[in-house]
Parts: C-alpha cells; structure tokens; sequence
C-alpha cells in the first residue's frame, strides 16, 4: 500500500472517531479517539474468521506503519513544541525545582524501582529476563503523558502552579526518558560485559545536556528572526522548520532532541511571546500549534486503538501486564513522594499534589513507540504487550476519572 493512500485512511478514519465521540460519546477527544480505535481493532478480529480478505487489508494497513519510527523520529516534535510553547518560563522558573527533579530523580527512581519488581516478578513466572532488560522496561514506561487528561484538570480546577508542575514534569520527563532508555539499549547491544559506568554517565550528560544547549542556542536563532519581521505566514513556516530540522539535526548530532526541542519551545513561546512577535502574529501561531497538537494527538490515540491488530497475545504475559499495572503505579507513587518529601522542607506544595501527580500520570504512545524499537532478541513481543496493556488501562480508567479524583480532592 502506498504512504499516501496510508496517510488517507489514517486521517479519514481520525476524522470520523472524532466526529462520533464529539457527536455522542463526548470523552475527552484523544481518550475517545483510541477507545474507538480500540474497539474497531476488536471488531476487525471478529470479523476476520468471516471475512478473512477484510481483516488482511487492515492488517496490512497496520503492519505497514512503522508506530515506533513515527512517533520518536517525527510526531514526538511537533507535540514537544507544542506544549513547549504555551509555558512561561518566568513560571516555569518558579516551579524549576518540583519540575527538574521529578523529571529526573523521579524518572531515575521509578525506572529502577519498575526494573527490580519487574525483574522479580518475570522469575515469578519461570521467566528468566536478564535484569538489564528489565530496566530497559523500567525506561520505556516511567515518562509520562497528560496530554489526555489536561483539559479535564483545568476543569477540575486544580491550582495553576500544579498544572504547571504537571506539564512541565511530563514534557522534560518525556525527554529525559527518552535519553535513558536510550543510554540503556546501548549498553544492552553492547554487552554488559563491556559497561563502564563512567562512559555511561558521560553518553547520558552529553545527550541531555548537549540537547538542551543546542535546544537554547535554536530558540535565540529563532528569536532574533521572529524579532526582524512581523509577517505571521512567514512566523509560522520559521517555527515549522525549526522543529523539524531542529529535531532532526540534533539527532544527527547524536543529542537529545526531544529536550532540544523543548527548550526551542519554551524559548520562542517565551521570549517570542513578550518581545519578538506581534499580538497579532501571536495569535495566529499559537492557534496554528494548538491545532496541529489536537491533529497529532488524534492520529497518535488512534494509531494505539489499531496497534492491536498487530500485537501478539500471550496469556501468561497478559496476567504479568495485570500485575505490573500496580506496580508501576507503586513505582509511580514513591517516584513522586519521596521527592515531593524533602522538597517540602524548602518549597511549598498545593494540598494532594503527591496523589493528583501519581493518578494523573498517564502512560502513552511514546512508551509504545520505545518498546516497538526493541530488538526481537531483547524479548520485544512481551515488553509491548505488557505495555499496551498498562497504556490502554492508563489512558481510559486513570484518564476518566482523574478529574471525579481531583474534584473530591479539592
């Protein structure tokens, strides 16, 4: 099948899943998008041993998109960017520690905390994972993805300040997450029997630290050209560009572009915001980026529904999948109090963060997308069922409810 005649069918059927789920369902819209998407997958099964000829075309469809190569190498940009640049980094700088910290202690403490569990829990089951594959699990599903559930905590109500630690954690977790899971896999491929924990700190400093400086020095390129002129067609293309060959050259230089691409982000929303751009020109970009967010996240949510075509069931890793559910939650839990505990000696807290950022810290395609870019030999099949198993109970119980959760809170 050709990739635009892919591209047809993807939009089309996000199209009218977005139509049916804002006509009658009216769940958030990514949250019903993926339901849809989900029960269409289960419907196509069922009527695969009567239409055989059916079922193969929407197979094929599925099997044809590399999700793992779409997500990290292309959509994860724009949606990057787009959260990017709705955030204040005047705030943000207030909010800079809960933020950072979260984002990288609790990221570091809930992949090792996921691993080890995990790692006992697969022996549990007379499998025997070598526990550096397990902390490459523990990697792949500690980021975090509010996307689905932000519209309903700015309904809910919860303070601005929490909103804030929420999307700013989730968008550098992502990124961080992303760097770890990567500085993993190396050191699996390689063979542990060569790790050197000090060239491994030093792969790690410099995709993070390199990313984010690369990141600053694009977002003042981009502000001093945002600044220059006042044409907001031309804003527009500048900031599409420089998300994707932002992206894609920091990549080549072996830096962390996702966290390139956030601080772009924060940098042009911030800087291009209160100096470079007109409110007139401001306007139109930032409705440009809330719409291409909403597009991106439609076809992402939808494209997870569809990936169970493709995903081989097995029934001992559907129960383990059950299991690890909990404990990723636990993992998420510690991962959140133990810092939020000692920050609390210096920084103040809005009353039941601790639980708002544990239930409200959804899994989504980017931990998909990381488990579909293992390798076979690295027990791919059982890493992306258990997984998909944990994303589709995070997105639809955890995301449905946050807000009954976040209003009984307050």
């Amino acid at each position: 099948m050709a990739t635009y005649q892919i591209i047809s069918i993807i939009v089309m059927l996000a199209a009218m899943f977005a139509y049916i789920n804002d006509r009658w369902i009216k769940w958030p819209p990514t949250i019903g998008i993926m339901v849809l998407a989900l029960f269409s997958s289960i419907l196509i099964v069922i009527l695969g041993n009567l239409m055989p000829a059916f079922s193969a075309n929407a197979l094929g469809l599925v099997s044809h998109i590399n999700f793992g190569q779409l997500l990290i190498k292309f959509m994860l940009s724009f949606l990057l960017f787009a959260g990017a640049i709705h955030i204040d980094a005047v705030k943000l700088r207030k909010e800079f520690w809960p933020v950072m910290t979260l984002a990288t202690v609790g990221t570091f403490m809930s992949t090792f905390l996921i691993s080890v569990m995990s790692y006992y829990l697969f022996h549990v089951f007379q499998l025997q994972i070598p526990y550096i594959h397990c902390l490459l699990f523990g990697a792949l599903i500690s980021p975090t993805d509010p996307i689905a559930v932000m519209a309903i905590l700015k309904k809910a109500g919860i303070p601005q300040t929490l909103e804030l630690k929420i999307m700013g954690e989730s968008l550098f977790n992502d990124g961080i997450g992303v760097v770890i899971f990567l500085t993993i896999l190396e050191v699996a491929s390689n063979g542990t029997g060569n790790f050197s924990a000090s060239g491994t700190i030093v792969l790690f400093l410099k995709e993070a630290c390199g990313g984010m400086l690369f990141g600053a020095l694009m977002g003042y390129a981009a502000y001093l050209l945002l600044r220059s002129i006042d044409n907001y067609r031309v804003e527009v293309l500048i900031t599409l560009a420089l998300v994707t060959c932002g992206y894609t050259l920091a990549d080549e230089l072996h830096l962390s572009a996702p966290l390139a691409i956030i601080v772009t982000g924060i940098m042009v929303g911030t800087r291009g915001r209160t100096i470079a751009i007109s409110s007139t020109s401001w306007d139109y970009l930032g409705k440009f980026w809330d719409l291409i967010d909403e597009i991106f996240n439609a076809i992402l949510f939808l494209l997870i529904g569809l990936e169970m075509l493709i995903i081989k069931i097995h029934p001992t890793i559907m129960i383990i999948g059950g299991i690890m559910i909990f404990i990723v939650l636990l993992a998420r839990w510690f991962s959140v109090s133990l810092p939020v505990a000692v920050l609390r000696f210096k920084i103040k807290f809005e009353k039941n963060a601790v639980t708002i950022l544990t239930w409200g810290g959804l899994r989504g395609g980017l931990s998909v997308a990381m488990a579909l870019s293992l390798p076979q030999n690295m027990h791919r099949d059982g890493f992306v069922l258990i997984t998909y198993i944990i994303v589709i109970f995070s997105i639809i119980v955890q995301g449905l409810t946050i807000g009954k959760v976040a209003e009984k809170l307050k």
